[in-house]
């Protein structure tokens, strides 16, 4: 079985950073991971994307130059750096992974994680 366990989430004023991390183990075939985040009663937004082989990313327009994903393959780890954040960035934040493109970047995952609250208040 796979597991992926995040880390870093909590409360933070707006315009303040947070960095999440990200360690999976038991999934060696992963092709692409990223974070997605969760809002009541809205549609679930995949926010970022790491390409495993190459590094090439995607972000959402929402968070572009705010946020930004990098990876640690030796350490099987992916990390969320946010900075400059908003109240609308308020969410569970998902470290998810997958074998297929496809599935990452429509944020339709196989493997994820618990979860972690990223609370931003203004």
């Amino acid at each position: 079985a796979q597991v992926l366990v995040e880390s870093g989430g909590g409360p933070v004023q707006a315009g303040g950073s947070l960095r999440l991390s990200c360690k999976v183990s038991g999934y060696r075939s992963r092709l692409c991971w990223g974070w997605v985040r969760q809002v009541p009663g809205k549609e679930r937004e995949g926010v970022a994307m790491i390409y495993a082989l190459n590094g090439t990313t995607y972000y959402a327009d929402s968070v572009k130059g705010r946020l930004t994903i990098s990876q640690d393959n030796f350490q099987d780890s992916i990390y969320l750096q946010m900075d400059s954040l908003k109240p609308e960035d308020t969410a569970v934040y998902y470290c998810a992974a997958d074998s297929s493109l496809s599935r990452c970047r429509t944020a339709t995952y196989r493997h994820w994680g618990q979860g972690t609250q990223v609370t931003v208040s203004s």
